[in-house]
């Protein structure tokens, strides 16, 4: 009761400062940002625009973010096909949502003319009207960010201008990506991330581009003008999650699960017992087995979907889709599996040795993996060196 309370008189006081308005378009228009949540889909935060009309005593807000969780979702997602559409709903109910997610909610008043906020008002209303309100949505270049700023800058009587707000010169999508994910202790997904997408991420991104990330929208628009005023007259804390700045990061990071898979290998190693040598057999065709159908997943993303982003993936170069099959010859006297072997020696070999080489970015944290499956191709190379021998004598 307590929170629709306060969405109420939010709410309420919008109407007040919007009656107060010098312009006679009884309109007021904010950007609104999320903060990151729990799910994958919302890591990287939210935008979405606010627009109150004093005269019809209406508070709406457009939200380019959303798509139909039905049943045939996840094979849409997964494919690339997925569309996604432009939602009006009111503004209690999208705070209560973020409130029930804990997260935090930041407002930025548009400093805008009466013409310019009613005919973006009606641009909006004609965006989300029929099926002018679906679009393919890209991780880069059109979603719920890059939709807002495009359509608050073709909107405006002067051409919208934004300093500079990139972190460093030559940053790529793939650092943006990171440095959203390092702040909020996201190791896991920064993971996924860099293995599924390939090496388009590692483009250098443009000023303007950066705003493909919520957070950089709200920094682009707050260091925006429009002709000689700026674009965002007044930043107000709409709400602040109480777990905001109290979330412990994890200590589980990857590397340290990474690491901890090859102290496992070495001490099963050491112990040199026939369970032990039983149990790493039976690891090492899990290990080979995994990289081997990951490696098909990504072939498969890469050729069978439509993710642009996906395509000319390098992390193909240690997740060897030949593995899965591989995985089943262990200890074979087979020549091609003994010369496999070497090849996959050589491969990760070589992967170590020029990896800051590469055009594009592998995740630091996979160092232990990668030297794990070259060490363990080595140790299968020189097992199936000795059985052949063996049958030679």
């Amino acid at each position: 009761m307590k929170k629709i309370l306060t969405v109420f008189l939010l709410a309420f006081s919008s109407f007040v400062t919007a009656y107060s308005q010098a312009d006679s378009s009884h309109l007021r228009i904010t950007l609104l940002t999320c903060s990151p949540g729990e799910e994958l889909y919302s890591t990287f935060g939210h935008s979405a625009l606010r627009v109150i009309d004093s005269v019809t005593f209406t508070d709406k807000v457009y939200n380019y973010g959303t798509f139909d969780f039905n049943p045939d979702f996840y094979p849409k997602f997964i494919r690339g096909k997925l569309l996604y559409y432009l939602s009006v709903e009111t503004y209690p109910d999208f705070i209560y949502g973020y409130q029930q997610e804990q997260r935090s909610i930041v407002e930025q008043v548009l400093n805008l003319g009466g013409e310019e906020k009613i005919r973006l008002n009606a641009a909006l209303q004609l965006n989300a009207s029929g099926s002018n309100k679906f679009y393919k949505y890209d991780f880069l270049f059109d979603n719920c960010a890059t939709r807002i700023r495009d359509i608050v800058g073709s909107n405006t009587a002067e051409a919208l201008t934004i300093k500079n707000i990139l972190p460093y010169p030559g940053v790529s999508f793939r650092e943006l990506i990171h440095n959203s994910l390092n702040r909020s202790g996201m190791y896991w997904s920064k993971l996924g991330i860099d293995i599924l997408l390939g090496s388009g991420l590692d483009k250098s991104a443009g000023n303007e581009q950066t705003m493909f990330l919520p957070h950089y929208l709200f920094k682009g628009f707050d260091s925006a003008a429009v002709g000689n005023k700026p674009l965002v007259g007044e930043r107000l804390p709409v709400y602040t999650a109480p777990s905001a700045t109290t979330s412990p990061k994890s200590f589980f990071t990857p590397f340290i699960a990474f690491a901890a898979v090859l102290l496992v290998f070495i001490a099963l190693t050491l112990i040199r017992r026939q369970w032990s040598k039983k149990v790493l057999g039976f690891l090492d065709f899990l290990l080979f087995f995994s990289a081997g159908l990951l490696g098909i997943l990504l072939v498969f993303m890469w050729l069978g979907t439509d993710h642009a982003l996906c395509r000319n993936n390098y992390n193909l170069l240690w997740a060897l889709p030949f593995h899965a099959v591989a995985a089943f010859f262990l200890n074979s006297k087979r020549k091609i599996i003994h010369q496999y072997w070497g090849l996959s020696v050589l491969v990760y070999a070589l992967l170590l040795a020029f990896w800051v080489l590469l055009p594009q970015e592998l995740n630091k944290d996979l160092a232990p993996l990668l030297i794990l499956l070259g060490w363990r191709s080595w140790k299968q190379f020189k097992q199936s060196e000795n059985a052949r021998k063996v049958a030679h004598i």
